[in-house]
């Protein structure tokens, strides 16, 4: 800051003029402010925004890690199947995981951290996503290229859908509530209308899509397309790709900040994390992480980002 002060004559007072347009803020880089060691082969991750709690799926040992928010210490570990996705149901706190191997999701409840219920759905699912309007869960089988819907109030399955090959990820945009699954295989993404639950458009991508996070402020859709080391931006109102942002090598997950709209994205080969900025569409940091990271996620309650790494059995936190 930088200012002038015109003095008055001895013994009376001065008045400073302060010069605005020379005033900067300078907001401080992200960085890693905490390791810590969970179950093995970390994969995925996912933060309830009721407790702030974040849980981690575990792919080798069959558990989820629960993390507390406020410690980022381990408070407790919950067997499950095989976990490989997970997402928690805003209304309640429920965390669903889905069990790879065994063709079923497990049902967590936010509460008391056990177990509620085990619902059998399609082969090999691998991701899962939860529209808060409606508390239906959405589930990918990635060998039967089919989505199963979960009524959250009786954790049934109350249909099954058709969609690409090799369903991968799964969202629920916030402004239409329209679930968009990205087809691995196929380098597609499939739009299915909660209320009809039929597809009602299928959008082009990159190559290779996995991963897939909605922005609440603005409704665009973030994809991470592994092979082609790019980000594709969708727009929920019109369901057209409006942006490619290149990335690097393998990117994997996506997570947005619902207060921010930043994007983080984690790179599994480079062991980092792009920074994407949800306005301008543009990288604007990179963050060294832990050993093939995987799995990301922003705790709504205190802005922190969290990444499993799956190479080296960690979470890094990251603040926001």
């Amino acid at each position: 800051m930088t200012h002038s002060q015109r003095s008055g004559a001895p013994g009376t007072s001065g008045t400073l003029t302060v010069n605005r347009a020379a005033l900067t803020v300078v907001a401080s880089a992200p960085v890693v402010t905490a390791t810590i060691p969970v179950g093995s082969e970390s994969d995925t991750i996912a933060a309830n925004p009721l407790t702030g709690s974040v849980y981690v799926a575990n792919q080798l040992d069959n558990t989820v890690s629960v993390i507390s928010g406020r410690t980022n210490t381990v408070t407790a570990t919950i067997p499950v199947g095989n976990p490989q996705g997970m997402a928690v149901n805003p209304p309640n706190g429920d965390v669903y995981v889905t069990n790879f191997n065994d063709g079923t999701v497990s049902v967590i409840s936010g509460r008391t951290n056990t177990v509620t219920a085990t619902t059998p759905v399609g082969g090999r699912p691998i991701s899962v996503a939860v529209n808060p309007r409606t508390g239906d869960v959405y589930v990918t089988n990635f060998s039967d290229g089919t989505v199963s819907v979960i009524s959250g109030r009786t954790n049934t399955v109350t249909a099954t859908m058709p969609v690409g090959t090799s369903p991968y990820g799964v969202a629920v945009s916030p402004l239409t509530g329209d679930v968009y699954v990205t087809n691995f295989s196929d380098g597609t993404v499939s739009v299915i209308s909660s209320r009809t639950n039929t597809v009602t458009a299928t959008i082009w991508v990159g190559t290779n899509p996995g991963a897939i996070a909605a922005n609440p402020l603005t409704g665009d859709l973030y994809v991470t397309n592994f092979s082609d080391g790019t980000v594709s931006v969708i727009s929920s109102r019109t369901n057209t790709v409006t942006a490619t942002i290149p990335v690097g090598s393998g990117p994997v997950g996506v997570a947005v900040n619902p207060s921010t709209s930043t994007v983080y994205v984690t790179s599994i080969k480079n062991g980092i994390v792009w920074v994407i900025s949800g306005r301008t569409n543009a990288v604007t940091a990179t963050i060294p992480v832990g050993s093939g990271p995987v799995g990301v996620a922003v705790n709504p309650l205190t802005g922190a980002v969290y990444t499993a790494n799956i190479g080296d059995d960690t979470v890094s936190v990251i603040s926001g």
